[in-house]
């Protein structure tokens, strides 16, 4: 038995005599009801064969209409969620639970499944939800067969939760978990490090609360003794802490115990250290439960004055917003696709992520951990309902969603504050104010470590409202009311919850204007691709330099989340039909970077940024003027053109440079200047395109039917130029233990399929997702269009 992948705390012990299962592989699958299928005897040896995550609707044909069964649904939101067809299905599969399970506590764990699910177990419903971003954690004790056949069984009805592309079926990670009767219960520990004084940032002296939920499902009650040890991130027990409890048959008992921790290295952005909590219980010395769980140490401090402290030290948030879907795999992101994006946002300069606007999948707060992003976690709706716009009158008591949340992720050190809503329309009423002081509370209850804010675009006035209850003010958009809000909060912080909203497409420099009832744009209408020149925003929103220095030059403001960091599938505004996708990432839904990316990497990092753009092949506008920008935070660029100089300018921060320049074939040559430094980049009229030129993350990959390589796919000139304009259709052929689980190129009007195994390129790029199988062994992949010269991939997986 393996522990599952995503599985949080619970990571299998070696001492453990506790089992988690993964479950990701081997179901069978239906598109479309089948109401019978629920009998364990049900025939279904002619479905598909699956392995989860899986999204099931990304596999669709894009259309103007798509189909809906469900009355109620609101079928005009199609358009906000990628033009694809939403329908039931189900999914069987075969349990293997040894005989040696009897006696002992088994439940399911569903990270995710999208949406409005019920789970069957050898013909008898065992559990239902409603929501598909929350997880699903189930008891089967009584309708498992240990050492027979079990069937399970999940049939899903998706319904829209939100406004843009969320998929359907079981998109994330599935285990189950074999457990003693005296047990450490499901989200059990809670590690809660205090530090009062965060030193030199580095090294501090911390205690560590472990809590720890003892769970006895046993006849009789149980003398148990529990064992917390902390280990450093080379293993070695670092501080111990034992205690012996009484725990009452069918009674739970919480256990707290205090954990010195002197000289603990500090978790950060810079050095996200890591700890993990070994947690034992045992009755007369024989272990009947173990887990370990990750945790970090680190100093949060919000100051309404001076912004956000990180370890006794000022830290701006440069974050992105980012929603769970990518070309070719939709929301069934695997692991390694995920770390693969937050590289790319590592790179940008990006310090902090806002999960909007729902619960993750746990790996996905694993990495961030791991990797050294700050994380603002966010609840999917305000009250107990599952409407995007919650009516005055809802009751806000269960918080089921809420406490899931809070419960399952509280362990993350990535995480400084909890969001629990968004952009709510009665924002400013009192009944909204209760609603929010009931969460705030059942939020405390769980976690009373962090601060608490929502993210909000009105009711900035009224203290009886949600910006009088909470913690930190989550302003999105609405730069023009920064200061007012600050002076009438002066002791409250401020965070910048959404900024930008910039909206533009990869690659694309046509500046036709139009316009509609909620601004101006500039692009291509008719082909539904908006300029890369940094001019045009969505509705409420603001270019990047109308965005960013507002948040970068006001102290008060602890720091800004861009609306997007990556495109996404739906809400194509300002378009409807033939755009399937969004337009408002500085990264396209491919991860390629637009022009934009490079605005953020120039004042986000200390690196020397020179960009240049547009390209430079435009025949047929020989001498008209054409429009070109840099970003860069040197001191001062200058621009030539086939060796002329065309003027020298000086950088102003947070803005970019432009020159107007008669078109000629050639070369377009930026030089810059930063602290004495020269630096220097191009862009050269390229020939017609000529070859294909293929290009993998990462060669060497692990045999484990999960770990990816994300090609990428270039069409190329003689030289060796990516051809800008370049939209060839690409055929891939692969050889060997692997397989082709999605393509995608990152235009926004492409109804090309994303389980394919072709693609055009877009502007020159595409791309092509390689999945290993569980067999070791080489892998080829070759690229191939008519009239290019092809290109071959080596991988290899062991």
């Amino acid at each position: 038995m393996i522990a599952g992948a995503g599985s949080g705390p619970d990571v299998l012990a070696a001492e453990s005599p506790r089992i988690v299962q993964s479950l990701d592989q081997d179901w069978r699958f239906h598109l479309g009801a089948i109401p019978a299928a629920t009998a364990p005897s049900y025939d279904d040896s002619t479905w598909r064969r699956v392995d989860v995550p899986h999204d099931y609707v990304i596999e669709g044909t894009f259309e103007p209409n798509p189909s809906f069964n469900h009355p109620g649904m609101r079928t005009d939101w199609h358009w906000l969620h990628g033009f694809l067809s939403i329908q039931p299905a189900v999914y069987r599969k075969a349990l293997d639970i040894p005989v040696e399970a009897k006696g002992k506590r088994l439940w399911l764990e569903f990270d995710g499944v999208f949406s409005n699910t019920r789970y069957w177990l050898n013909g008898r419903e065992v559990y239902s939800q409603y929501s598909g971003y929350t997880r699903a954690r189930f008891d089967i004790t009584n309708a498992a067969d240990c050492g027979g056949k079990n069937i399970l069984v999940v049939q899903v009805d998706p319904r829209y939760e939100g406004w843009w592309y969320e998929g359907g079926g079981i998109y994330r990670h599935v285990r189950l978990v074999t457990v003693d009767p005296v047990h450490i219960a499901p989200d059990g520990v809670f590690v809660a490090p205090t530090v009062n004084d965060p030193g030199n940032g580095e090294k501090a002296d911390a205690v560590v609360l472990a809590n720890t939920d003892l769970a006895n499902t046993s006849p009789a009650s149980v003398r148990a003794t529990v064992s917390s040890e902390v280990l450093d991130a080379d293993s070695r027990v670092v501080a111990t802490v034992s205690s012996v409890h009484e725990v009452a048959t069918s009674a739970s008992l919480k256990v707290t115990q205090s954990i010195p921790l002197p000289q603990a290295a500090l978790w950060s952005p810079e050095s996200p250290h890591l700890y993990r909590l070994r947690s034992t219980v045992r009755i007369a010395d024989r272990v009947v439960d173990q887990v370990i769980t990750t945790f970090g140490v680190r100093h949060i401090r919000f100051d309404a004055a001076r912004g956000f402290f990180l370890n006794g030290r000022h830290v701006k948030l440069k974050g992105v917003n980012i929603h769970q879907d990518h070309a070719g795999v939709g929301a069934a992101v695997p692991d390694r696709l995920f770390t693969w994006r937050l590289e790319r946002l590592k790179e940008v300069g990006c310090n902090a992520i806002r999960l909007s606007h729902n619960p993750v999948t746990p790996f996905l707060l694993d990495e961030c951990d791991r990797l050294g992003f700050l994380v603002m976690a966010e609840n999917r709706n305000m009250g107990d309902v599952y409407v995007d716009q919650t009516p005055k009158d809802a009751p806000a008591v269960e918080h089921r969603e809420l406490s899931a949340l809070v419960r399952r992720d509280r362990n993350h050190p990535s995480i400084f504050c909890w969001s629990l809503c968004n952009e709510q329309w009665i924002a400013g009423t009192p009944e909204a104010g209760a609603m929010v002081r009931a969460m705030k509370q059942r939020v405390l209850e769980l976690d009373p470590t962090r601060p608490i804010t929502a993210a909000l675009n009105g009711g900035f006035d009224t203290p009886a409202g949600i910006i009088g209850q909470i913690d930190a003010i989550g302003i999105n958009y609405n730069p023009s009311v920064y200061d007012g809000v600050h002076a009438l909060f002066p002791n409250v912080p401020m965070i910048a919850s959404e900024i930008a909203s910039e909206i533009s497409t990869r690659g694309v420099y046509t500046t036709g204007r139009w316009e509609d009832q909620w601004g101006v744009y500039y692009g291509d209408r008719e082909r539904g691709y908006v300029s890369a020149y940094s001019i045009t925003a969505g509705p409420m929103g603001q270019t990047v330099e109308n965005a960013w220095p507002p948040v970068a030059m006001r102290d008060n403001i602890a720091g800004g989340f861009v609306w997007a960091g990556f495109d996404y599938k739906g809400e194509p505004r300002p378009f409807g039909w033939p755009v399937i996708n969004c337009h408002y990432g500085f990264m396209d839904i491919c991860g390629f970077p637009k022009d934009s990316y490079y605005y953020y990497k120039a004042w986000w990092t200390n690196e020397p940024v020179l960009h240049l753009f547009p390209h430079w092949n435009w025949a047929g506008k020989e001498g008209q003027e054409i429009p070109v920008w840099v970003h860069s935070n040197c001191d001062e660029v200058e621009l030539f053109l086939n060796g002329v100089s065309l003027g020298k300018q000086t950088v102003t921060p947070l803005h970019h440079l432009e020159w107007k320049v008669k078109y000629a074939p050639g070369k377009l040559v930026a030089k810059g200047i930063r602290k004495g430094v020269p630096i220097e980049t191009a862009r050269e009229t390229t020939g017609a395109p000529a070859a294909i030129r293929l290009t993998a993350d990462r060669s060497a990959l692990a045999a484990d039917n999960a770990d990816l390589a994300v090609v990428t796919v270039e069409v190329i000139d003689a030289q060796g130029r990516v051809v800008p304009v370049a939209d060839n259709r690409i055929t891939f052929t692969l050889t060997g233990p692997a397989k082709i689980i999605g393509v995608g190129n990152g235009d926004p009007s492409s109804h090309e399929p994303d389980k394919a195994n072709s693609r055009s390129a877009f502007n020159g790029l595409a791309q092509a997702i390689v999945q290993t199988t569980a067999s070791a062994g080489q892998i080829t992949l070759t690229a191939a269009s008519p009239n290019l010269r092809s290109a071959t991939l080596s991988l290899s997986s062991r």
